[in-house]
């Protein structure tokens, strides 16, 4: 309950956002007429279809993305009608196409039904349709809370009606400001005589719009310069009532007890489906917890069902587990916490394999290009991962274990009882011996309980967290932060970039089309400034549709790097990118301290994701 009143205020305060200023013209055009045969009609139609289409686009592939961007043209050419027929009501009248005959005389039809006396209000619930097509909400942290649950839990009857719960806050305060708007234009055709002209008036305001969503000014330099933003207040309500995302009606409770209290683990990257909407993943860091006595019951191990693709192993079954102690590690190859985590997980897999331990490494990815079966395959080549993996593209796996965490280690009796889990990377001893307890309860007395002994290197090798002073940072524009381009980010749009961050703010250079998950170079020269406080930075970088290999060089302070070169650079600083990985650039030796960072592309078509620190 508290989550849905939550969204409707979060609906209500996008009055005073600058994403609803170019569907206002639809909304107050026809504020003369009577409210509840026009204005409601609207404000209903565009409520619902703002909460079909989120609903969609929060659940569904990309066929309903193509499917909302063909809707969204029609609606931008029935609107750019409207705004016509408003500003030429004779031109309308000799419009022969039976398509924008309709379309150009939506207005007069509510005007001729209403003067007969038999109101109508098909025209206004068509213009509401289309209002609701084109509506971009800024996304807050509200709405922000409610799509990320959506495409965490899947499709359910709570997203669809919390996404209807916003959408009705907002046509609650749209429909305050018709009603108060109607009295003014009332008044002033009473007073001035001049309703043809505020009817002019209103056809220009509406083309206005329909330029502005046209040009994406709606989601794109509205966005950004608004000084009325609404996440502050967003954000409070939720620091203060702290409601728990959407699940999953259809679903079963989680299979981990005690809920978020429970957690427990190193670093850790938290999040879901690529999407992300509403937010960046976030380091986070806690105590794990203390084993004394009996390990506890914390669910039973849920199907494996819905996997696009196992590798290593034919598909596995709770019921073919029986009698296995089984180890579940969620995991994505370009998350840096996982990769840390990875040479623990495979010493493990062959240390007890013989005294029947079971690991199962869960890919669920967190970028697009994570989705490719071909890219996670030559992922689990170069980290020699010869235990099972389960291509979990559909988080299928991941919404049973109702898991949000890149670590996620989930430890299962013989019986299929989980026992234990830990999020992050890190209590490394802890998990084996947690994995020697369960061996041991199985009646096998002969497991070693000494330690595996793991030497990392590269990406895989255990951060210098004392010193990591850096947090983890987004390219695209969709979790972008601490971002010090002048102008800012230019949502998917060519645009040349110029540099000069300060501690833990970055900046590009050069000609790049910034995207919701990452910036792709356009022309050769491009570059990315960072000033970073850490020992390892890491760039998780991939290529364009060409698939040619990128050339580039990096500097620290302008200067090569030397000694605290990374794996994927020489001491000069050259590099190739040539497919899409974390690629580990530096690693620095001796003092910490803050650094000027640079990667100079030597060819265009890269694609930059995310900085990553250790």
């Amino acid at each position: 309950m508290v989550l849905f009143v939550l969204a409707y205020l979060g609906g209500v305060l996008t009055i005073v956002s600058p994403c609803i200023l170019p569907v206002l013209p639809f909304v107050f055009a026809r504020a003369d007429r009577p409210f509840v045969t026009s204005g409601l009609p609207i404000l209903i139609g565009m409520a619902v279809t703002f909460a079909v289409v989120a609903t969609l686009a929060a659940v569904a592939g990309g066929w309903a993305v193509e499917a909302n961007q063909y809707g969204r043209d029609a609606a931008i050419v029935l609107l750019a009608v409207f705004g016509l027929a408003l500003l030429f009501p004779a031109l309308a009248d000799r419009l022969a196409k039976p398509f924008v005959a309709f379309g150009a005389r939506l207005s007069e039809t509510a005007d001729h039904s209403t003067t007969a006396g038999g109101a109508t209000v098909v025209p206004s619930l068509l213009l509401g349709v289309a209002t609701g097509f084109l509506w971009a909400p800024c996304a807050g942290p509200v709405l922000g809370l409610i799509l990320t649950g959506a495409a965490l839990q899947g499709a359910s009857v709570q997203t669809s009606l919390l996404l209807l719960t916003f959408a009705a806050g907002a046509a609650t305060s749209l429909g305050l400001a018709l009603v108060v708007g109607g009295k003014v234009f009332a008044a002033m055709k009473r007073s001035l005589g001049a309703g043809e002209w505020i009817r002019r008036g209103l056809g220009v305001a509406v083309l206005v719009g329909v330029a502005a969503i046209a040009m994406g000014l709606d989601t794109g330099f509205l966005t950004r310069v608004s000084t009325a933003s609404t996440a502050a207040l967003e954000q409070g309500l939720l620091d203060r009532f702290k409601p728990a995302p959407p699940a999953n009606s259809q679903a079963a409770p989680s299979v981990v007890d005690g809920g978020p209290g429970m957690m427990m683990g190193g670093p850790a990257m938290t999040g879901g489906p690529a999407a992300m909407a509403g937010g960046p993943a976030m380091m986070m860091k806690g105590k794990p917890a203390e084993q004394s006595g009996d390990l506890p019951v914390e669910g039973a191990l849920p199907p494996l069902a819905g996997v696009t693709e196992w590798l290593n192993s034919p598909a596995l079954t709770p019921e073919g587990l029986k009698g296995k102690v089984v180890l579940i590690d969620f995991w994505t190859y370009s998350c840096i916490n996982c990769l840390r985590a990875i040479p623990y997980v495979r010493a493990w897999a062959d240390k007890y394999k013989d005294a029947g331990l079971v690991v199962i490494g869960v890919h669920a990815p967190e970028f697009a290009f994570e989705k490719s079966t071909r890219n996670v395959r030559a992922a689990v080549a170069d980290l020699k991962i010869n235990y099972p993996v389960a291509i979990d593209n559909d988080y299928a796996i991941w919404r049973a274990f109702n898991n949000q965490y890149w670590p996620a280690h989930y430890f299962i009796d013989t019986e299929g009882r989980i026992r234990h889990h830990h999020f992050g990377e890190g209590d490394y001893e802890e998990s084996e011996h947690t994995i020697q307890r369960l061996l041991a309860e199985a009646g096998k007395a002969d497991v070693s309980v000494d330690l595996v002994a793991v030497n990392a290197s590269g990406a895989e090798a255990a951060p210098d967290m004392g010193n990591v002073g850096s947090p983890e940072t987004y390219v695209g524009y969709e979790r972008a932060e601490n971002f010090t381009s002048p102008g800012g980010l230019v949502e998917d749009t060519r645009h040349v970039y110029a540099a000069a961050p300060r501690l833990n703010e970055w900046a590009l250079s050069g000609d790049w089309t910034v995207g919701k998950e990452d910036a792709m170079l356009n022309e050769p020269g491009g570059r990315i400034v960072y000033r970073f406080h850490a020992r390892d930075l890491h760039l998780v970088l991939g290529l364009g549709p060409d698939g040619k290999p990128v050339r580039f060089r990096v500097s620290v302070d302008g200067a090569v790097p030397g000694d605290s070169h990374g794996t994927d650079v020489d001491a000069e600083g050259q590099g190739l990118v040539t497919g899409q990985r974390l690629y580990q650039l530096i690693r620095q030796s001796g003092k910490i301290a803050d650094h000027t960072f640079e990667i100079h592309f030597l060819d265009p078509g890269v694609q930059a994701y995310a900085f990553t620190f250790g």
